[in-house]
């Protein structure tokens, strides 16, 4: 068994996989002054319980890194993972001179299609893999060396994302997207290996401008689609689709089980797409179950 928390951060993205083994994964970071603190704490008692902690960088907006540099402080980041990349901005923050230092130090470990790491991708006799691969980026693909060019001139950073896929055998298949805009995700599909997913994290936090295109999601085939905290009026709702909406669930808590995830939301909220098998968990709210 296994669990995945979507937290609310607000207008960003921050998550992280509990997994069976003695592994954790965070993937992104935004830390707000309202909740820096409790999520902190919370992580790093999670990194007590577990011997290897790697933190995945989709990319280095502010709304994926706000607060890298308190979350280093606190649990000290070994294992860093991201994009290769060159990225600037005009005006650095904390937060990004933070990732700057951990992406072109020897704790770095580069992010591309098809890539492999011990104790993430597989496992060996010691321990199993953690169950994540990495979808994108094709570093060869022109349009994203494009983009590579695009963020090292101080150009926004999304669509130098990584996509990454996490697999719980006989169990629950996510993708996160970082914040892919619509356009490239279009020009790039052909390099897209995609395969039907269970739960999509809807990129840049369900913003229209990142919308996933028909053709993607009829290959992705999603269950649910976790649809972030961008502001109302920008959201794309995903009609035709199951979706779990973070503004008002809160924090999103999955239990990843044989067969099945049992969800919780930290907020009341009602949907009518998941089966009820009258689980309970401290401190949140049972919305239903997901049978695979």
């Amino acid at each position: 068994m296994s669990s995945i928390k979507s937290l609310s951060v607000g207008n960003g993205d921050m998550y992280y996989i509990k997994h069976g083994n003695e592994t954790l994964t965070i993937i992104d970071c935004c830390l707000t002054d309202d909740t820096s603190d409790s999520i902190l704490t919370e992580i790093s008692d999670l990194c007590a319980q577990k011997q290897i902690t790697r933190f995945i960088s989709t990319h280095p907006d502010e709304d994926h890194i706000r607060g890298l540099d308190l979350l280093d402080d606190k649990i000290k980041i070994i294992n860093f993972y991201c994009v290769k990349n060159e990225a600037t901005k005009e005006d650095e923050t904390d937060s990004f001179n933070r990732y700057c230092a951990l992406r072109d130090s020897q704790k770095a470990y580069y992010l591309q299609k098809g890539c492999t790491r011990k104790w993430m991708t597989h496992g060996d006799e010691e321990r199993g893999g953690a169950g994540i691969s990495v979808l994108w980026p094709k570093v060869d693909n022109e349009y994203f060396k494009d983009e590579l060019d695009y963020s090292k001139q101080g150009g926004t950073p999304n669509n130098i994302s990584a996509v990454i896929q996490y697999h719980l055998k006989d169990g629950v298949t996510a993708l996160w997207m970082g914040d892919l805009e619509t356009e490239f995700m279009e020009a790039v599909e052909s390099d897209l290996d995609l395969i039907p997913v269970d739960i999509l994290f809807a990129p840049h936090h369900g913003r229209a401008s990142a919308r996933v295109p028909k053709s993607i999601l009829d290959k992705l085939n999603p269950k649910i689609i976790v649809v972030g905290e961008a502001p109302s009026q920008h959201i794309h709702y995903y009609p035709n689709y199951n979706t779990i909406t973070q503004n008002r669930a809160g924090d999103i808590h999955f239990e990843c089980c044989e067969g099945k995830v049992h969800i919780f939301t930290s907020e009341e909220y009602e949907v009518d797409f998941l089966d009820n098998e009258n689980r309970s968990l401290a401190g949140f709210h049972y919305i239903g179950t997901l049978n695979l």
